[in-house]
Order: C-alpha cells, then structure tokens, then sequence
C-alpha cells in the first residue's frame, strides 16, 4: 500500500482527535479509526486539512494502512471498551508491532496485558498523557512505560508533539517497564486533586473566614501567582473567580452546585498507598473531601439538625485591613508549606512503587517533564528537579535545604492557619493533615509504642524493643508478665 501511515489513532473523542491532529501538525502522517464512523467523518471533514490523514472504517483497514513496525495510540474509554479494542489490534497485528493505551487505566492491568502481548510478541506501552483536550492539541506532558525497544520507536513522536518547558526539553521521558507509566500518571493524578483541594481550602478560609468578595480573592490569585506559588492552577483559579455568570450576574463560583466528582485516579493513589504502604494523608483527604462534597443528602440533614459549632470565620476580620492583609499572607504561606507537603508525599509514593516493582524511576525527570503541558504545572518543578539531582532529596523531598528552608519560614503561618481554621469552624482538612504529617515525620517519638502493646495485649500480634533486637510477645494474664522471645 502506498502512502502508509507513520502512527495511528484508536479512538477520536475530544482526547483522541486532538491527539490526531497534534501529530499532523507536526508532519505526522496519521492513520485514524473510530468504532462510531461519524467521529472519524466528523474529524474529516473539520480538520481534515490540517494535515495528513488516513481514514479507517475497520480495524483490518487501520492496521493494514500503518508503517512495520506498527504504532497504534488507544484512546477510548478505559475499561471494558480499552481491553476489547486492545484485543482486535493484537488479533490483526504482528510481531514486533506497538499498541500504546493513552488513558487513565489503572497500572496494575497495564502490567497484566503487558505481560500478555509480550507473549505474543506485541509491545504494549501504557502512556500517561496529562493535559487535558487543550494539552493533548498543543502539546501534552507524557508518561510512557513500556519496553526500551518500543521507547526507541515511540520516543522521537513523543518527544515531537509533547509540550515544552521553558529551557526547551520535551515534557516527555520513558518512566520505565510495563506499567510504571500508568503509575506515575496516576500519582500525578492524586497530586493534582491535593493540589486543587488546598487551593479550594485557601479559597474557603479567604471567602468564609474572611467575608472577601470573589471578586477580591480573584485579584489575591493573581498576586499569589507573581510568587513561589506560580502554577497553571493558581492561574485558573484566579480566572474562575473573576467570572460573573451570564444569566444572573453574580459570580459564577456562586451558582456552581458544590459536589466536586471524581473519575477514580485519586482513590487509586491512596489504595495503592495503603498497599505499598506509604503514608499519602494530604492526598487522602483531598478525595474525601470530594466524597463529603457528593453526600449532599447527609449534609443537608446536618444543616437541618443545626450540629453545633462556631459560624465559620477566622478572628481576624474585626481588626481592621491590615490584620486581614496579615491573615492573607498567613493563608499564602500555608498553602505552600501544605503544597510541598503533598508533593512530596507523592514523590514517596512513585518511589515506593518503582522498589515494589522494580522500575528504575528518574525522580528528577519526572519533575522535568510536569513542568508543562500538565495540570499540576508550576514554578517550583524546577525546584523538585534539582533537589533530585543534587541528592538531597533521595530520602524525603523535605530534606532538601530549600524545602526545608521553605518550611522553616513558613511554620508560624502554616500552623495560625490550621489553628484559626479549627477555632473559626472552618474545614481545612487538608491543611490540616498536612501539617499533622509534617510534625509526625520530624517528632522523635511517637504513640504507635501504645498501639503496639494495646495489639500485643488482645491480639498476642508482638512487638519489636528499643534495647535489644528481635520480636517479643507478653503474657499479659500471667504475675509479673513475663516476656517470651521469638
């Protein structure tokens, strides 16, 4: 066949046509199918001249159109439709060929059809691709696991159409084997929704505790993205509280019904957390914070039940405008005290995994390549990546001497905060845990002693002694209690 494809698309909703074009744009010529024919007539007839495409009505016809080796990008629903598409392009294909799955699927299937196509002698690369339909257009940040012979194929595309960070470099690098890119995608994911629910707490302690106008806040979003604070979200933020809704005139954050949904990517950052195990509680509570939004039936009783507590505010209001000017900062610096927190607990958590499944991560070049294209995008990336490199961060990202400057500077705030918040009846519970985690990780000493015996003691699971080594177990029922050795 004569004018073959270079690479080709699976799926052309608004991730997966944008995708498509991304790569035409850049002299790609790109082979695309979609199970609905109209999507693909659809992406022809509107974008059809952007560049070069070949249009499939089958898999046989998209497969058959395609360059050896074969390249093929999967982006359909994850789940049933992912693994049913994954198996037609595997039936059609052959040795040596690549099926790549650009969606959120969870890490853990990703390595399971790995090792399948593997057997088969398919490479199969799950892809984190992160950036939305806007990213995915433009340039997205990608997250590629998968074989080094796919990378070497797969890499020079990538690298091509990935967005790019401000000193040039593509916001793309192979993660590793089978299905570490799909983690690292999904912990992104999890950082993403800290992210967002301290900035939603920043906002809540500004509009509530403070009684500022949307309208304010927004222009105190704007001041906070000038700073170390510098990042996509702060800047979306900023854009959203400075909206008035067409219909009513009113800010728009005051007609948005208040149910924050979740699509799963967060809930499996903290379930795998819990299995590696690796303390994530930032991010923890970031997800049960949208779950609380979503059980508006139970809130409504409790607004109905008149549960009591303090009507939310921070007392501070009535010292005038320069305490409230006081009480901004304080809030600014607790959200990046909070927000190092919750980075770092994710960087953990990617290298807790990488030893669980021995992926040899760059943490470094993950910090490199969200330094665009992505949702978490932000200043201080730059910061992470060089306390990796340096080494200084190979423990804890909290051990590098600017982070643990930052946090030095930052406590008095940090801690007014999370106290005003609890006394004024305003929930920061990320905030909060935050914090809590920060005065765990750094305390000499703490009460899972009393845990350990209270387990000891009704469920005879043994302990572990600070003068000597080995595992011991009391018999607590018996005079004196006497200790038995293991």
């Amino acid at each position: 066949m004569e004018n073959l494809a270079d690479i080709g698309v699976v799926g052309l909703a608004a991730m997966g046509s944008n995708l498509a074009r991304n790569l035409a744009h850049q002299g790609y010529r790109v082979a695309v199918f979609n199970r609905s024919a109209w999507r693909t007539d659809d992406l022809m007839k509107k974008h059809g001249s952007e560049g070069s495409f070949v249009p499939a009505t089958s898999i046989a016809e998209f497969v058959a159109s395609l360059k050896k080796p074969r390249t093929a990008i999967v982006m359909v629903k994850a789940g049933d439709p992912t693994q049913s598409m994954i198996d037609q392009l595997a039936d059609a294909m052959e040795p040596g060929d690549i099926i790549i799955d650009g969606g959120n699927t969870y890490f853990e299937d990703t390595m399971r059809r790995e090792k399948e196509l593997r057997a088969r002698g398919l490479h199969f690369v799950g892809c984190g691709i992160s950036g939305g339909e806007e990213g995915a257009l433009h340039g997205p940040s990608m997250m590629p696991g998968g074989s080094d012979e796919s990378w070497a194929t797969l890499g020079p595309i990538l690298e091509r159409i990935s967005a790019k960070a401000p000193d040039g470099s593509p916001c793309v690098t192979h993660i590793g084997g089978n299905g570490s890119g799909h983690f690292v995608k999904m912990v992104h994911n999890g950082i993403e929704y800290a992210d967002m629910q301290l900035i939603a707490e920043s906002y809540d302690l500004l509009r509530r505790g403070l009684g500022l106008s949307a309208e304010r806040i927004a222009g105190v979003f704007d001041e906070w993205n000038k700073t170390e604070l510098n990042s996509y979200l702060i800047e979306i933020t900023a854009e959203v509280l400075h909206h008035a809704d067409a219909k009513t005139g009113k800010p728009f954050i005051d007609v948005v019904a208040d149910e924050a949904g979740m699509k799963g990517t967060g809930t499996w950052t903290v379930q795998t957390a819990l299995s590696l195990p690796v303390p994530v509680p930032s991010i923890a509570e970031a997800v049960f914070a949208r779950g609380l939004s979503e059980r508006t039936e139970q809130r409504a009783a409790a607004q109905k039940q008149g549960l009591p507590g303090p009507k939310p505010r921070l007392d501070v209001a009535a010292d005038g405008e320069p305490a409230v000017a006081a009480a901004i900062e304080d809030i600014r610096q607790a959200l990046y005290a909070s927000k190092i927190v919750a980075y770092a607990q994710g960087f953990d958590e990617i290298a807790a995994g990488a030893k669980r499944y021995g992926w040899n991560i760059d943490l470094g070049a993950v910090a490199r390549i969200w330094r665009n294209g992505c949702i978490i995008r932000a200043q201080f990336l730059n910061r992470i990546s060089d306390a990796y490199a340096a080494g200084t961060a190979d423990v804890s990202l909290l051990f590098d001497p600017y982070f643990k400057s930052a946090l030095a500077s930052t406590q008095n705030p940090w801690r007014r905060v999370v106290a005003r918040a609890a006394m004024g009846g305003v929930p920061a519970p990320a905030f909060s845990s935050s914090l809590a985690y920060y005065d765990g990780l750094r305390s000499d000493r703490l009460p899972a002693a009393l845990i350990q015996c209270q387990r000891d003691l009704f469920g005879a699971h043994t302990y572990g002694r600070v003068d000597e080594p080995g595992v011991f177990h009391t018999l607590w029922e018996q005079e004196g209690k006497p200790e038995e050795k293991f």
